[in-house]
């Protein structure tokens, strides 16, 4: 009888919690969960010192995609994943600035949590999107906001989700936890190196072409 009562108390406590978040919460809670253990953190050593930026990791074994940018000039790129494990990448292939991706590899004895690509094409002005990313160092940073613009002449998705200095190489998501873009770029006119509302992202349908 006892171990009724405790196991009912468990279940209301559950419901309890539940109900502790809006459904704007519970979906932004979801994706973070779901995907955060699929996004790493990289720094490349460069001659200038170190390139920071993230990274979504797209197969079990060790394949990540991100940015070209992020690891330009360097042979010596560490990327750490959300648990803490560090490892050394290099690189499978890459593209040039202008596509701006690049496929990394790392060497592990176990399976890892990946990415789920979503469809670019289907993407709307005024979707809501999360970013997550690892700005100024903050690894697992999850931010929110909408496509505000969907720029066809340069084929880039922009958002107003805050991207900023090292998010670059990480997801830009739906609310179903599906890559969409990859976070490439913040436009600072005045060299500010902070976010200020207008960020553009790769669309994933571009990766896909380029590394299928």
């Amino acid at each position: 009888m006892r171990k009724f009562i405790v196991l009912i108390i468990l279940i209301f406590q559950l419901f309890l919690s539940t109900f502790a978040y809006d459904r704007d919460e519970i979906t932004n809670i979801s994706v973070y969960e779901k995907i955060n253990p699929a996004i790493v953190a990289i720094d490349a050593k460069i001659p200038s010192g170190t390139s920071s930026g993230s990274g979504c990791i797209i197969t079990s074994k060790g394949l990540i995609l991100t940015s070209s940018h992020v690891i330009l000039n360097s042979n010596d790129i560490t990327v750490k994943t959300s648990d803490g494990e560090e490892y050394k990448a290099v690189v499978v292939r890459k593209t040039g600035l202008g596509k701006d991706l690049t496929i990394l590899k790392i060497s592990t004895n176990h399976p890892l949590k990946t990415i789920t690509m979503g469809n670019s094409s289907s993407v709307k002005v005024g979707q809501k999107v999360l970013a997550i990313g690892n700005p100024f160092g903050f690894n697992g940073t999850l931010t929110q906001g909408i496509v505000s613009r969907i720029d066809k002449q340069r084929n880039k998705i922009q958002t107003d989700a805050a991207i900023n200095p090292g998010s670059s190489g990480g997801p830009l998501l739906n609310t179903s936890g599906e890559v969409i873009g990859i976070n490439q770029a913040i436009y600072n006119p005045d060299n500010n190196t902070s976010n200020i509302g207008i960020g553009f992202a790769i669309p994933i349908n571009e990766a896909k072409s380029v590394f299928r």
